[in-house]
């Protein structure tokens, strides 16, 4: 329902409803609540559909389902909760301002959730995993008394029924199985989507004549040494200074329609965890046909681009269909020891590749410096973690940048840069400027800490004079996490804002179709440009409004549930050491206190009870006093500052 209504809100062509959806949109019709015009069905613009949001005192909003909107105040309710999918119509309200009054419920915007038994004064029950309210489902107290206490399900939210039994909460592989049941993902496709996937042979150049031949270029991919899927190779020609930037070919697999791109449009990302992935395509493609493996001729969608090395412009690109043959398959760890002169060639094929890529590093190190000028470099504050079998924390450690991850970053950065810049209307990937409104909030956290604000001509020197001070405080992480808070969040659009984080005026994500559903729309795009199929393109662009809203919602719950993962594995570890003291850094005083775990784990956001004030970022020694493993959530109270 959710999907639904989002494309009725920015126009569904009748070629696109499905015929479960056909039944809802003529009822929608009949009711007038939306509009039909050439061919395509908008809502009215006497209503309006979203989600329903309650504050103190009964009253209510509704947030505008695909706009994220605060758009009317809602007078009646009905019998509507929160969280509610409604249908709103719009009324003058006084000082002529617009309110609303629910006219429908249609549904809940979370249409899953996941629940478990506890007992209380006696009596078993069955409440909502994140609130510990009712979880809606209708079980007589014999029915609840057949559960152990702590068992775990999933729950449908439209029809209030249980779905699955996930496990028991005393289990810490019930974890993995939570966060995926919220969002409804699943690791498994069905055996439609799979015997598609099945269906490909391995490539034979001799299918494929109108491709670019680049088998001879001693391409090589760069990735992680736990990576399986491979959706970038390189290539660099010194001689005519020119970089090729091969991508998975996805879009030749994976066509419009039928149930491969349905499911890829559901899923949307690949989601990674600790110990695994969980992928957007079948792992016959995702790790196999299209990742760009070594030693084996794949399909691929290249970028070349020819630089000025003065400019650091690209002077001349093309971007077309080819297939290539890695001749190596390295990691991060490998290519960073190379250039710290401990890794040598051990064949021809390398020697070349490592000729070649100690010229690129020389122009990739340029490009990031003149790419800073305009955007940031923030430090990153993402953690590592290592589990075992049995689901718990082993490790954590910080990710850290090195020189091979800046060279890839900055080749992808360059054929992310082309590729927007060859449509004026598709999927951007947007990042639009803070507003001066948290911009003062974050200049009055700072004085906080001692950092006083110096307002520049534009907002990049200001943010740097910042950084700068942060940096001699030697609180450069802290505050750039402060200043990352304090920005708009990245998503993507339709139509071009810039990337304010990059400090481009135009940006895409062209370089992941295998793990990226945006990716995928932006190959099709980009060949229908290429061919001149008016037709085709039309088509890729007919709901392109719903589909960025689509994805970036996407891309929030992958986000969501990888985060929600480690919180759940530090909750198990710290509840095995409740009384135990600890080292670690306030991180947020409004509105709560809040510290990060520094000590022998790392990154653990801890709920400080402590009731005096405490400045931000203080080093402080912390007592683990309560857990809650449902919620996920870690007491602690501060014993003492560190001096």
């Amino acid at each position: 329902m959710k999907s639904l209504l989002i494309r009725l809100t920015h126009g569904l062509s009748e070629l696109d409803i499905t015929q479960e959806e056909l039944e809802t949109v003529e009822d929608f019709l009949s009711k007038k609540y939306i509009t039909k015009k050439d061919k395509t069905y908008k809502f009215h613009s006497k209503y309006r559909a979203g989600t329903l949001e309650l504050t103190q005192g009964s009253t209510a909003y509704l947030t505008v389902i695909g706009e994220q909107t605060r758009d009317l105040f809602i007078e009646d309710v009905l019998n509507a909760r929160e969280g509610d999918l409604v249908i709103a119509q719009r009324i003058l309200g006084k000082r002529g301002k617009p309110n609303g009054k629910i006219v429908e419920i249609v549904g809940r915007a979370e249409s899953y959730s996941v629940a478990y038994i506890i007992q209380k004064d006696s009596k078993k029950s069955l409440v909502d995993i994140k609130t510990e309210h009712p979880a809606g489902v209708e079980l007589s107290q014999e029915e609840l008394d057949k559960f152990e206490i702590g068992e775990v399900f999933k729950i449908n939210n439209h029809d209030g029924t249980i779905m699955e039994s996930l496990g028991n909460m005393s289990d810490p592989l019930v974890d993995e199985k939570i966060v995926l049941a919220q969002f409804n993902k699943h690791d498994e496709f069905d055996e439609e989507v799979l015997k598609i996937a099945r269906s490909f042979e391995e490539v034979d150049a001799s299918y494929y004549p109108d491709r670019k031949d680049l088998r001879d270029f001693t391409f090589c991919t760069i990735d992680p040494v736990t990576a399986k899927d491979f959706d970038d190779a390189i290539y660099w020609d010194d001689k005519n200074s020119t970089l090729y930037v091969a991508i998975a070919d996805v879009s030749e697999y994976v066509k419009p329609f039928g149930a491969l791109d349905n499911e890829a449009i559901y899923r949307s990302f690949s989601i990674y965890l600790p110990h695994r992935s969980i992928p957007m395509l079948p792992r016959q493609l995702s790790e196999t046909l299209c990742s760009l493996q070594p030693h084996v001729d794949r399909l691929s969608y290249v970028f070349e681009m020819q630089l000025d090395l003065e400019s650091l412009e690209v002077i001349k690109s093309d971007v077309y269909e080819a297939i290539i043959h890695s001749d190596r398959r390295f990691n991060y760890e490998e290519i960073d020891a190379f250039f710290e002169g401990k890794l040598e060639a051990k064949n021809d094929k390398e020697k070349q590749i490592f000729e070649w890529i100690t010229k690129l590093r020389e122009v990739t190190d340029a490009l990031k410096l003149e790419r800073l000028k305009y955007g940031y470099d923030f430090r990153s504050t993402e953690i590592e973690m290592e589990i075992d079998e049995k689901g718990g924390i082993v490790s954590t450690e910080h990710a850290h940048e090195t020189p091979s991850h800046s060279l890839i970053e900055d080749c992808m950065l360059l054929a992310n840069k082309a590729a927007a810049s060859m449509f004026d209307r598709g999927i951007f990937r947007i990042h639009e400027s803070p507003s001066q409104s948290k911009l003062q909030k974050l200049y009055q956290e700072l004085a906080g800490v001692g950092i006083f604000v110096e307002v520049k001509e534009s907002t990049k020197e200001t943010i740097e004079g910042i950084r700068d001070q942060a940096s001699v405080m030697g609180l450069e992480t802290e505050v750039d996490t402060l200043i990352i808070r304090s920005q708009m969040q990245a998503k993507y659009s339709p139509i071009n804002l810039g990337h304010f984080g990059l400090g481009f005026e135009a940006y895409t994500h062209f370089t992941s179709p295998i793990r990226r559903y945006s990716d995928l729309i932006v190959h099709r795009l980009l060949k229908a440009i290429k061919r001149g199929d008016t037709e085709e393109g039309s088509y890729v662009l007919r709901n392109i409004e719903s589909l960025a809203v689509t994805i970036s919602q996407k891309e929030r719950e992958a986000s969501t549930i990888e985060i929600d993962f480690m919180d759940r594995k530090y909750a198990r570890w710290a509840n095995e050491r409740i009384g135990k003291v600890y080292s670690a850094r306030i991180s947020g005083i409004d509105p709560e206190l809040k510290a990060d775990l520094h000590d022998e784990i790392i990154g653990a956001r801890l709920y400080v009870t402590s009731s005096e004030h405490i400045p931000l970022f203080s080093d402080v020694k912390v007592k683990i006093d309560k857990v809650d493993i449902p919620k996920a959530k870690i007491y602690v109270n501060v014993v003492s500052e560190d001096v």
